[in-house]
């Protein structure tokens, strides 16, 4: 296998929380067991779940920064912060990783937070988790709304500070308000296909288009609950069922992984990082070509992330 470059994970976020460590070889992701991944780049979400608010979100970015600091202090692993450093992890196949929120709801209603953020390295933000925050509603709020008018001027300063909009968990409106409003592109940093799966956090075939057209960005997300309408069943052929619908939508460009580790239950037939060697062969097996396979795993999201610091407003 070549490179792998993964939108979404919650080993952080676990780490910090259970006391651990990003090096735990029972999680999910444990650096330990990346060697064969050559570059690595992996998306570190700090997530905020929805009972925190104010301080108490903030504190947990806090703490979960801290700990990613800690853990990666004297090690060969890079803090990506800027494109140039993406590319040279590209081209010296190295491994790196870049921080990214999951819930606006670290924002503790403050703008003024955003700027923070940035300094702190954070690359991109999941605008809402499941529930309501400050910014607007997410996907598991009845009757839900879209973005509000504090979400609309947030939206703004992050496009401002270079902090990548995601669109995973939002309700239907909130993405149409996204849609509309941003003037740079987008991202489902952990979303699979509605048509395919037909649950809540799944993208419909309009959703994808338009963030395919927006030139963004979506991570395949490997939760065996939005792979396969009998989640039990889920096996890595279901992440491949997903990517094939959307491939055949026009997205050779858009789709990347987004795997969702450490953060939902997995197929049956997957145990982790290490998986993701047989996932790279099985999509070979199944007659795609090697190119369009590495700019799944790796290319669209590095080159995304690239063409997002060069897209000025």
């Amino acid at each position: 296998m070549t490179g792998l470059f993964d939108l979404h994970c919650d080993t952080l976020y676990r780490a910090y929380t259970e006391n651990s460590t990003l090096f735990n070889d029972s999680f999910h992701i444990s650096m330990n067991k990346t060697r064969d991944l050559s570059p690595y780049i992996q998306c570190l979400a700090v997530w905020i779940p929805d009972e925190y608010r104010g301080e108490a979100a903030l504190s947990l970015f806090r703490g979960c920064l801290g700990k990613m600091k800690e853990q990666l202090e004297g090690t060969d692993i890079v803090i990506c912060r800027t494109a140039e450093d993406i590319s040279a992890v590209a081209e010296k196949g190295g491994k790196s990783v870049i921080l990214t929120v999951e819930s606006g709801a670290v924002l503790a209603g403050e703008l003024s937070n955003i700027p923070m953020l940035k300094r702190e390295g954070v690359r991109m933000m999941t605008l809402t988790w499941n529930g309501k925050n400050e910014l607007g509603d997410g996907i598991g709020v009845e009757n839900a709304g879209g973005l509000s008018p504090f979400g609309k001027r947030a939206l703004e300063e992050m496009e401002k500070n270079d902090i990548i909009a995601d669109v995973s968990h939002a309700s239907e409106k909130l993405f149409c308000d996204v849609a509309a409003l941003a003037r740079r592109p987008f991202a489902a940093s952990h979303s699979d296909s509605k048509t395919v799966c037909p649950h809540r956090r799944n993208l419909t075939d309009e959703q994808f288009g338009i963030i395919r057209d927006k030139k963004g960005l979506v991570g395949l997300n490997f939760c065996r609950d939005f792979l396969n309408k009998n989640g039990t069943n889920a096996k890595m052929y279901d992440i491949i069922r997903n990517a094939e619908h959307f491939l055949s939508l026009g997205g050779e460009k858009t789709l990347a992984i987004g795997g969702d580790f450490d953060g939902a239950d997995i197929p049956q037939d997957m145990t982790g990082i290490e998986s993701m060697s047989a996932l790279y062969e099985m999509f070979l097996q199944h007659n795609y070509n090697e190119t369009l396979v590495r700019d799944i795993f790796f290319n669209n999201a590095a080159d995304f992330f690239r063409r997002y610091e060069q897209c000025h407003i």
